[in-house]
């Protein structure tokens, strides 16, 4: 059944749309801080504002736009056009509910199995067929599983969401070393989704009343799966094919920017390792980050802004650990890709001086 739903084959798709999305609006907000001093968001547009506030302001709206994107491209997947109205409208409902990105997939797959059941098994007149992809398909569909994300999937994810925030509260009294392991487990347990969303808010609310551990650990934790992939990649390639390959080509430099999204399209291909394994060493890292008493005055802004921190050097440290760990348990826990392409290969030159043509 699972196999006939092709689930990841959707997820993949909805993860090539949303990459672009999620490169451009990080991009962004690392120049805009890195050359701006860590501007605030435009709040009046009334008022004067310059290029940097600009460019984070633009970088946080394409990361807010993260949820619907993904849900709209999974349901496209599924369904063809009709799908992309209801599966953007579920992806909105999830961003604005606080379930997220894995709410946002959710809900593409719900809005996309739903629009393709009613174009197999809704039927209409023939006046009407007409109207069928354009208006009768997206209205049942947004109205029927609209309902349904928000009085019965968006408010449970919420909620879980909303909980781990209050456990996260509650260890702050307790060792900081355990703090610092549970927060950077967090951080990059799903790649930006909700659960690193708790961790960054966290973060950023004790940012504000001067606590500067908390987002240092936010950025070692958020740089280590890029990092860690990339390296177990060097170690052993042969864990990873060709497409991962390019992919992790393009998620070291984003890494380089606090961008994990990119190790999205790594673990989507073999969650349950690329999580543990990324989990883990980014566990190792935040604990290292407290231990040592490293603070960031910054959010974000990843490799850019490690000279203005608190202990920089501690912080190399705590990404260098947590980028081994990582490494070391993805080349002990993955297996050989099945279908492994060789990455270099050399094209055997044709020798045609043999070749003759006939003039019969």
């Amino acid at each position: 059944m699972w196999k006939k739903l092709q689930l990841k084959k959707h997820a993949l798709t909805g993860i090539s749309f949303m990459l672009p999305l999620v490169v451009a609006s990080g991009l962004l907000i690392a120049i805009g801080n890195i050359f701006g001093g860590n501007p605030s968001t435009i709040s009046d547009y009334t008022k004067g504002y310059n290029i940097w506030q600009a460019a984070v302001t633009l970088g946080v709206y394409g990361m807010g736009l993260l949820p619907g994107v993904i849900s709209a491209a999974i349901a496209y997947s599924i369904a063809d056009r009709p799908g992309i109205a209801p599966g953007l409208l579920m992806g909105m409902i999830a961003q604005n509910m606080g379930a997220g990105f894995l709410g946002g997939m959710l809900g593409g797959y719900l809005a996309g199995y739903f629009v393709a059941f009613i174009k197999n098994n809704l039927r209409v007149p023939k006046w009407a067929q007409g109207l069928m992809p354009m208006m009768i398909i997206p209205l049942l569909a947004s109205a029927v599983i609209g309902l349904i994300m928000f009085f019965v999937v968006g408010g449970p994810i919420a909620r879980a969401s909303e909980w781990l925030k209050e456990f996260l509260i509650n260890m702050q009294s307790g060792s900081k070393a355990a703090f610092g392991a549970v927060l950077g487990a967090m951080a990059a347990f799903d790649f930006g989704g909700p659960v690193n969303k708790v961790a960054s808010l966290f973060a950023d609310g004790l940012l504000l009343d001067g606590v500067y551990g908390p987002e240092a650990v936010k950025i070692c934790a958020s740089m280590i799966p890029p990092f860690g992939v990339t390296l177990s990649w060097l170690i052993k390639r042969s864990r990873y094919t060709k497409s991962e390959t390019d992919n992790i080509k393009v998620a070291f430099p984003m890494g380089i920017c606090m961008i994990t999204e990119g190790v999205i399209p790594i673990a989507a291909v073999d969650p349950i390792r690329v999580i543990v394994s990324c989990s883990l060493g980014a566990a190792v890292g935040g604990a290292i980050i407290m231990f040592l008493n490293v603070g960031s005055m910054v959010p974000s802004g990843g490799m850019f802004i490690v000279p203005a921190m608190i202990n920089p050097w501690g912080f190399m440290l705590a990404l260098t650990v947590g980028t081994v760990v990582t490494a070391l348990l993805l080349v002990l826990l993955k297996k050989d890709a099945k279908d492994n392409t060789p990455i270099d290969v050399e094209e055997e030159e044709m020798d045609l001086s043999e070749i003759k043509i006939s003039n019969d």
